[in-house]
């Protein structure tokens, strides 16, 4: 590849990222790790707020949606420069098996949301745990 078809490359990457619309639902990257009990779940939710996050079981199916709000625009502010998309978000991981059985321990810090599913014997007990 030339110098200036690589240039131009680069330039066609970056202005598609400027002109990434807001309102479309995008996917955070997520980590899963297996343990003894269960499983952790590791999702990166950078600037998003603890009550925008819902957090959803159903059969094999853990899902973790929620929306990303720019509190910085508003009156007065426009953007010059914007690659950060401010929208709405939904990550669905599938399990090997249903995970309607466990109990859900939920932390939230530094932008890092982590889920440890611990498995138990009553059902039901996922939405109870993940709802506190």
């Amino acid at each position: 590849m030339s110098g200036e078809s690589f240039n131009r490359y680069f330039r066609l990457i970056h202005s598609e990222r400027q002109r990434r619309p807001s309102g479309r639902l995008w996917c955070p990257a997520a980590d899963v790790y297996s343990t003894r009990d269960g499983w952790i779940v590791k999702v990166d939710l950078a600037g998003i707020r603890p009550e925008d996050i819902e957090i959803n079981v159903e059969g094999p199916f853990l899902c973790v949606r929620g929306r990303r709000r720019d509190d910085v625009c508003g009156e007065g502010i426009s953007h010059y420069h914007l690659e950060i998309t401010y929208s709405r978000f939904e990550k669905t991981i599938r399990f090997p098996r249903s995970i309607e059985r466990v109990s859900i321990e939920r932390d939230y810090h530094d932008g890092l949301l982590v889920l440890r599913l611990h498995e138990e014997e009553t059902k039901g007990q996922a939405r109870a745990a993940i709802l506190k």
